[in-house]
C-alpha cells in the first residue's frame, strides 16, 4: 500500500538524524533512526515503515556493489605503496621552488586515482611536513594545499561519492569524472593561491609534528617504481573513459564498450599488482581495501533509508513549489541539495546519495541533464563537508598535528575551494 508522508515529518526525521550525528551516534544508526521516526510520525504504520526503509536501502545496492569494487583499487594503491610513490615523484619532480603546488597536485592525483580523500591527505602529509619544515611553511597553508588538492581530485575520481552521484542520476561514473575536470582544475588553482598567500601565517610546521610511526613508515617502506605504480590507475582511467570518448568522437567500437566500473576497477587493480610483482598479496590488499569500505557502505545504506523517507514524502514537491515561488532557476536545486546534505552529514558521499536519491526526480523534472545535475551536486557537496561532526575534519587535523582551533581556521579556505568548483561547474553546465 503506497503512502505519501507529510513534508514536515521528513524534515523532522532529517533533523533528528543530524542531531544524533552531532551527538556522536554512529552515522548509519543515526540515519536509520531518523528515517524510522520520520515515517512513524508522518502517519506510516509499523509495516509501512519497514517497507519504506527497506526500499530506500535497496535503492543504493547498485552503488554499494560499485563501491566495494572500488575498494579493491583503493586497497592496492594504498597497501602496495604505489600511492606513496606517485606522491613522492610529483613533489620531487616539481621541486621545493613549487612546493605548495606540488603538494596540492600530489594529493589531487592520489585522490583522483581512487584513494579516499582522508587517506590521500594522510599519505602526502609526511612529505608535506618534511618539505614545510625546511621551507618554513605554516600548518595552515599546508592543510589548505592538501585538503584543497584532495577536494579537487575527489570529484574526478572513481571514489564512492562519484559512483553514488552517477548511480543516483543513472549515468556512468566516467561521465561525472570527465564533466568535473574543469571545476577540479579551478579548485586546485584556488587551493594553491590561498595556500601561497597563507604560507607564513600561523604556526610553522616542524619535524616534531611528524609522528614516530609516520616517520618510520615514510622512511622504511620499500616502494615500487613509479612506472609500475602507475599501471593500475592508468588502466582504470583508460578503461573508464573508453565509452564516453567513443560517444564524443562517434567511434562505434568504443561506444559499444559498456563495461561497468564493477569489472574495470578490480581488473585494473590485479593488473597493477602483477606489474608491481606483488600478485601473491592480492588477498591481503583486497581485504585491506574492503575494510576501508565497510564504513562507507554502512553509511550509504543508512543514507538510502533516510532517502526512502524523503522520497515517500511530499517534501521534494514542496521544495519545487518554493523554488518556483521564489523565481530561482530549478537547475539550482542540484548544487543547493549537494551543499546542504553534505553539510548536514559532514560527508561528500552521504551528501550526494541523500541529494540524488531524495531530489533526483525533481531536479531532472526541471529539464536539467543527468550529467549537469551530477557534476554540480557533487561539486556542491565539497563546499562545507569538512565540519567537525565528520571524520575528515579530525583525521586531517591529526595528519599534521593541528589543534582543534588551528583546524577550524582551515575550514573557511576549504569552503572557498569547494565554492570555486561549484560556481565553475554551474557556469559550465547550467549557464553556458
Amino acid at each position: 500500500m503506497d503512502i505519501t508522508l507529510s513534508w514536515w515529518a521528513a524534515l523532522l526525521g532529517l533533523a533528528l538524524a543530524i542531531i544524533l550525528i552531532l551527538k556522536k551516534l554512529n552515522t548509519t544508526y543515526a540515519l536509520m533512526l531518523g528515517a524510522i521516526v520520520g515515517c512513524l510520525i508522518g502517519g506510516a504504520s509499523l509495516g509501512q515503515t519497514v517497507n519504506i526503509v527497506v526500499a530506500g536501502s535497496q535503492s543504493v545496492m547498485g552503488t554499494v556493489i560499485r563501491v566495494l569494487a572500488a575498494g579493491v583499487l583503493a586497497g592496492v594503491m594504498m597497501e602496495s605503496g604505489a600511492a606513496n610513490r606517485i606522491a613522492r615523484a610529483i613533489v620531487d619532480g616539481l621541486g621545493e621552488r613549487m612546493a605548495i603546488l606540488s603538494l596540492a597536485l600530489a594529493t589531487m592525483i592520489i585522490c583522483a586515482v581512487g584513494v579516499f580523500i582522508p587517506v590521500a591527505v594522510l599519505i602526502v602529509a609526511p612529505i608535506a611536513i618534511e618539505v614545510g619544515s625546511r621551507l618554513k611553511i605554516s600548518k595552515l597553508a599546508l592543510l589548505i594545499a592538501l585538503s584543497g588538492g584532495g577536494k579537487a581530485g575527489n570529484i574526478i575520481s572513481p571514489n564512492p561519492n562519484t559512483i553514488a552521484v552517477a548511480s543516483g542520476f543513472h549515468i556512468q561514473p566516467s561521465a561525472v569524472m570527465i564533466g568535473s575536470f574543469i571545476p577540479a582544475l579551478c579548485g586546485l588553482a584556488m587551493a594553491v593561491l590561498l595556500a601561497t598567500i597563507m604560507q607564513h601565517r600561523g604556526r610553522i610546521v616542524t619535524m616534531d609534528d611528524l609522528g614516530e610511526d609516520a616517520a618510520k613508515a615514510s622512511k622504511d617502506k620499500d616502494l615500487p617504481s613509479l612506472g609500475r605504480s602507475l599501471v593500475a590507475p592508468i588502466t582504470a582511467v583508460v578503461l573508464l573513459l573508453l565509452n564516453p570518448v567513443g560517444s564524443i568522437l562517434h567511434i562505434g567500437l568504443l561506444e559499444r564498450f559498456q563495461v561497468d566500473a564493477m569489472y574495470i576497477l578490480p581488473l585494473a587493480s590485479i593488473l597493477g599488482l602483477l606489474a608491481m610483482g606483488q600478485g601473491g598479496k592480492i588477498l591481503t590488499y583486497t581485504s585491506a581495501g574492503l575494510q576501508r569500505m565497510v564504513d562507507v557502505v554502512l553509511i550509504l545504506i543508512g543514507a538510502g533509508a533516510l532517502g526512502g523517507l524523503i522520497t515517500s514524502s511530499d517534501l521534494p514537491k514542496q521544495i519545487v513549489n518554493i523554488i518556483h515561488a521564489m523565481g530561482v532557476p530549478g537547475s539550482m536545486l542540484a548544487p543547493i541539495a549537494g551543499i546542504l546534505m553534505a553539510a548536514a552529514t559532514a560527508s561528500t558521499s552521504t551528501g550526494v546519495i541523500l541529494g540524488s536519491s531524495s531530489f533526483g526526480k525533481s531536479i531532472l523534472a526541471f529539464g536539467t541533464s543527468g550529467v549537469a545535475a551530477a557534476v554540480t551536486m557533487q561539486a556542491g557537496a565539497t563546499v562545507i563537508d569538512q565540519l567537525p561532526h565528520g571524520n575528515y575534519f579530525h583525521v586531517t587535523a591529526k595528519s599534521i598535528n593541528m589543534t582543534l582551533g588551528e583546524r577550524m581556521k582551515v575550514v573557511p579556505f576549504e569552503f572557498l575551494v569547494g565554492l570555486t568548483m561549484t560556481l565553475v561547474a554551474m557556469l559550465v553546465y547550467l549557464v553556458f
